[in-house]
């Protein structure tokens, strides 16, 4: 008769597609790693008792038909009491309610720095093709057009690049385009301290970014505070003829808003877009537009930035698991352990 493991579960909330060797190489000799296979959120707490006794972790990997969605108040209240850990696949955690989780003394870790290379490339990307208004010259091309039609672009040289937060991406697009010879300022909510290895600016507010920026690229996370905050009043604000990128979340600009600023045609020369409020849908209205560049989400599309991502996972899982110090720990649950709630 066979007997139930009483070692720890890791639960993996969806497909394991990388650094999976080293998962089950680090975590499996001191947890069993488990699939989930319950196929609703009903079942799965049914489910918790039996196939995932003793759950220490679930590592989140999102999926837009993941079986276990938003995880929310109701989620974190199902959950055993052995259950203290979410170490989330991403550098971006919208998806899981993190005051929740620490309502219900579930800690949630993501993967900050592992994501920063690739999502720089993908806002510099965008920078370059709004700029030079490289997809439009594609489409000509691909037509047969050649240039035909094309109106002649404008150059990143000599240009100011406002980022708006000075974070990890932030930093390495910044860096990377000073080399470009642009000018950097940015806006935080507080200044950096110790300041940047490269020279920039701190402005005090996003209005006297937006007053000077000739490009501004948004690096924000998408929480309660900056859902839809880039709207009319920020378009307004922003110089005639600028250029606007998103590579944080799409739900951090007024999507109803930038289009009709973009119908306007006087604030905007191009916008470049990787992220959309109700992925993976995009907002037709978007697509009539030939000064806007579309990617599909490819920030971290890249098997050196997943894997990298799926390391920094690892080490928050093993981190969990031995009681030591988190790492990787989201940064709202920091701030209310630092004041004591």
């Amino acid at each position: 008769m066979s007997t139930q493991s009483t070692r720890p579960k890791v639960l993996l909330s969806g497909p394991l597609q990388y650094a999976g060797k080293e998962l089950r190489e680090q975590v499996g000799g001191i947890a069993d790693v488990v699939e989930l296979t319950s196929k609703s959120r009903e079942e799965f707490k049914k489910d918790l008792p039996t196939k995932y006794a003793n759950l220490a972790v679930i590592y989140h990997l999102h999926d837009p038909e993941d079986t276990l969605g938003h995880l929310d108040d109701e989620f974190f209240s199902m959950l055993p009491e052995s259950c203290k850990y979410i170490c989330h696949f991403g550098a971006g955690y919208d998806d899981v309610d993190v005051i929740a989780a620490h309502k219900h003394g579930v800690s949630v870790t993501h993967t900050p720095g592992a994501v920063d290379d690739a999502t720089a490339t993908t806002a510099i990307f965008l920078i370059l093709s709004s700029m030079r208004r490289f997809w439009a010259a594609e489409q000509s091309c691909r037509a047969g057009n050649w240039k035909k039609g094309l109106p002649l672009a404008r150059d990143p040289e000599g240009k100011t690049l406002g980022i708006v937060g000075m974070g990890g991406i932030g930093k390495v697009v910044a860096r990377r385009m000073r080399e470009w010879g642009m000018k950097v300022v940015y806006y935080n909510r507080r200044e950096l301290n110790p300041k940047p290895d490269f020279e920039c600016e701190y402005k005090s507010s996003l209005e006297e970014l937006l007053k000077v920026a000739d490009v501004v690229s948004l690096h924000m996370p998408l929480n309660a505070q900056t859902a839809g905050s880039f709207s009319t009043a920020q378009f307004a604000a922003m110089k005639d003829n600028s250029v606007l990128i998103n590579t944080a979340r799409g739900g951090v600009i007024d999507e109803p808003a930038l289009i009709e600023t973009l119908k306007r045609g006087d604030k905007l020369w191009a916008v470049g877009l990787d992220v959309f409020p109700n992925e993976p849908e995009i907002n037709p209205e978007l697509m009539k537009f030939d000064n806007v560049t579309l990617l599909p989400h490819m920030g971290t599309e890249t098997t050196d930035s997943r894997h990298k991502m799926g390391m920094v996972v690892i080490g928050n899982i093993l981190n969990a698991l031995k009681g030591e110090p988190l790492t990787n720990q989201v940064p709202e649950q920091k701030k209310l352990i630092s004041e004591g709630k």
